[in-house]
Formats: C-alpha cells, structure tokens, sequence
C-alpha cells in the first residue's frame, strides 16, 4: 500500500509538476509586484537617480544672480604725537557690505550645463528602466527556480520512499530464497544514491528559497503555477524581437543619451575659451573708519569683461579628453546594441527549444511510465531481474525531473524574451502596484532655489 501511494503522489508531480497547491498561494504578480516595492537594487536606482536630477539644478545656478554679505567689527587705536602734543584716537571700525553679481555670459556653458544635465537624467531614466526589467526578470527567476526546486524535491523524497519499499521487498524474498545477495545489494546501493541526490535537492531548494526571498523581499510559500508569457504579447518572429529591442530597450536609450550629454560637455569645456560678462552692485556702510562716530556709505555698479587669452593648455587638453570621451560613448551605443541584440537571440532560441523539450519530456515520461509498469510486471514472473526495475524506476526519475526543468525553462525564457526587447514592466504587466514615476522628483528640484530637504522630507 506505502508503496501504490507513493507511486501515485510520483504520477502526480509528473501530470503536472508545478502545480502546487493553489490554497492561500502566493502567485507571481504578487512577487513581482513585491519585488518592485522592496528591491534594494531598485530602490537604490530610484535614489541614484533622484541625485542625478540634482544636476539640473546645480547646473541652473549658472542663470541666477551670486549674493554675498559681509560684516566686520574692530578695535584700532592711534597715537599722534606733534609739536610737543600728544593725541591718542581710539576707533570701532566696522562696516556692513552687500554684493550682487550676475553673469551675462559665458560662452554659452551655463545653457549647455543645463541641457548636458538633462541628457544625463533622461540617460539615468533608462538605466531605471534596465534594472526594473532586471529585477522583475529575477524575481520571475526565482520565483520558477522555487516550484522547480520544490517539485525535484518532492520527486527526489518520492523516489527514496520507492526505493525503501523496493529494498525491503527484495530482502523478503532473499529470505525466502527468490532472489540473491546481489539483488539486495542493487537496491540498498540504488536507496544510499536517491537519499544523497535527496540532501543536494533539499540544498538546492534552500537556496532557491533564499535568492527568492533577496529579490522580493517575502518567503515563499504556496506558490501558484505559471504560466509562459502569452504569444499575443510577444514578437511574431526572432526579426521582429530584434527590431522591437533596438527601438525600444532602455540599455540602448541610455547609451544614446549618454551621447547627447557628452557632446554638450565638449561645448562646455569649449565655452572656457569664450570671453565672460559680469555685472557686480555693491552697497557698503562703514562706521568708525577715520574719526569717532563717521559713517560712510558707498555704492557701485561695475560691468566687467575677462577674456581667456593662455591659461597653460588646461582648456585645450580637457576639450580633447571630452572629445575622446565622446567617441568613447559612441562606441559604447554599438555595443549596448550588440549585447541586446545576442540577448535577444538567445532568449528567443532557448524559448523555440523549450517547446520542443517540453513535448519531448512529457512523451518520455509517459513511455517511462509504460516501460516501468511492464518491467515490474515481467519481474513478478521471473523475467525482469531486480536490476531492470531499479534502472526502469531511474529512467522515470529522470524523465520527470527533465519534464519540471522544461516547464520552468520554458516560462523563464518567455519572460526574458519580453525583457530582451525592453517591455517587461510593473506597467506593462499590469501589476497592481503603485508605480515609480521619476518625473515627479525632476519637476520637484530643477527649478528649486533654496532649500536642504529633499522631497522625501530627508
């Protein structure tokens, strides 16, 4: 009976291996949507981004006015001798001092700041996105490494009980003389094997649970089965994967914006060599300066031209350093191309192979199935030796094993697929979750004056 029902609960996981208990699961939206909350990786893009949006308003300080204060209080005393008279002056002195200056020009750096800033936040934007689809790519990874882990487990657990009952079995009819030393042998041999694949699988599944928990930041515990990214929402061809992905993924946009930045930053180091116009006020009040209780009161307005003429080649190596660098981005564009591209590729051609390995495990798993029954069969009557049914029972195994690798293959590579060309998204998947959107903070700090809080009240 012990050994009918764990043949049963064996057949079971082989129907359908990932489909664990649905009660009170826990499903994969609910990971993703866990993972986009609570990353650290993302929250940490999230954060570097919210810095680069600084430089929009760092670089916007250019337009606006400098205003400086100044104070000074002091003591002097003089003392005076003339024709045999002696006269000593103690003294306050003090003032209070206010300047404004504005530049009017400067070789057009403060707008090309600006505008290389913005380029350098809409390229931090889409380095956001990339880790987004990273991440929800690795929670989908781990989440299918779970069921997958899980499944093998019970599997694994499955076999040892079989295999218990087949070592016991074997020594009761070597008591009785049906079988041989030899045969008891094979399958205690067979039993130590399964409890030692049984421990790697019981550490295998540990570690699954342990990446699922680092990348969503919750324990898995019923977990739902899934199922492959539906065909409508992907390309209709490995042609069209690859056109979607070199318009549409974030790694390329990125680098892309990265260029525009670096172009800027070439005219920003140009604009060193341009002539810079000032214009300084100046309102001052001294008290004290030159006799007890004076006050003198002075104001200015000065306009000021400085003309760069030699400053040892300073300008001149930083502009050809951002040129180089600039052709340094440029490259880095055909490369991100390059990379998505083989990502593409790959993910495509693992998905295509998945079909075929799906189809492949389940009719070895059924010809397994058939050839063990008969093999037990034709053991009862003396022509199968202990040994047949061993390697029968193995060769089911295995093929159940390959046919839970083949489901979570198949659905990791749907997922990646949509990464590959830059739609896998908390929006796009339709998570109900509350999404990040990076312009609020932008439109919060570029044109902020004051002010050492952040948005977040840090």
């Amino acid at each position: 009976m012990r050994r009918a029902s764990a043949l049963a609960f064996g057949l079971m996981l082989a129907v359908s291996p990932l489909a664990l208990s649905s009660a009170s699961a826990q499903t994969l939206e609910a990971a993703l949507s866990s993972a986009y909350r609570s990353n650290p990786d993302l929250n940490a893009t999230r954060a570097s981004l919210r810095a680069v949006d600084e430089g929009i308003a760092s670089a916007m300080s250019g337009y606006r006015p400098r205003i400086t204060g100044s104070a000074d209080y002091g003591y002097s005393v003089t003392d005076t001798r003339s024709r045999g008279q002696r006269t000593t002056t103690d003294l306050n002195p003090a003032g209070l001092g206010l300047s404004v200056s504005q530049t009017l020009y400067n070789g057009g750096r403060t707008g090309n700041s600006v505008r290389a800033a913005e380029s350098n936040v809409l390229a931090s934007r889409e380095t956001l996105r990339n880790t987004e689809q990273n991440t929800l790519l690795d929670a989908v990874t781990a989440y299918m490494n779970v069921l997958r882990d899980t499944a093998i487990l019970s599997l694994r657990q499955n076999n040892v009980n079989v295999l218990a009952e087949q070592v016991r079995q074997t020594k009761d009819r070597f008591a009785v003389g049906e079988v041989t030393r030899t045969d008891v042998a094979q399958a205690e041999a067979r039993l130590a094997g399964a409890r030692s694949d049984l421990a790697v699988s019981q550490s295998n599944q540990r570690g699954s649970v342990a990446r699922f928990k680092q990348v969503t930041g919750m324990d898995p515990k019923k977990l739902s089965p899934v199922q492959p990214v539906a065909a409508s929402r992907l390309p209709n061809s490995q042609g069209e994967a690859v056109n979607r992905a070199l318009r549409d993924h974030p790694a390329i946009s990125a680098a892309l914006h990265g260029v525009d930045a670096q172009q800027l930053q070439v005219k920003v180091v140009e604009g060193e060599l341009l002539p810079t116009v000032t214009l300084t006020g100046s309102l001052a009040r001294r008290f004290d300066s030159q006799v007890p209780d004076d006050r003198r009161n002075s104001a200015s307005v000065v306009g000021a031209v400085s003309i760069p003429i030699y400053d040892g080649g300073s300008a001149y190596a930083r502009s050809r350093q951002a040129k180089e660098t600039l052709g340094e981005r440029r490259m880095q564009v055909d490369s991100a191309r390059d990379r998505v591209v083989a990502a593409v590729i790959a993910s495509w051609a693992l998905m295509e192979a998945t079909k075929f390995q799906i189809e492949g495990a389940a009719a070895q798993v059924q010809a397994a199935e058939i050839a063990l029954n008969g093999v037990r069969e034709e053991y009862k009557v003396g022509q199968r030796t202990t040994l047949d049914v061993l390697n029968a029972e193995q060769e089911l195994l295995n093929a159940r094993v390959a046919q839970v690798t083949a489901q979570r293959d198949r659905v990791v590579a749907s997922y990646a697929v949509l990464s590959s060309i830059g739609q896998l998204s908390a929006r796009s998947l339709g998570l109900k979750v509350a999404t990040y959107d990076p312009k609020v903070n932008t439109e919060q700090v570029q044109d902020k004056w004051f002010g050492l809080r952040t948005p977040s009240g840090e």
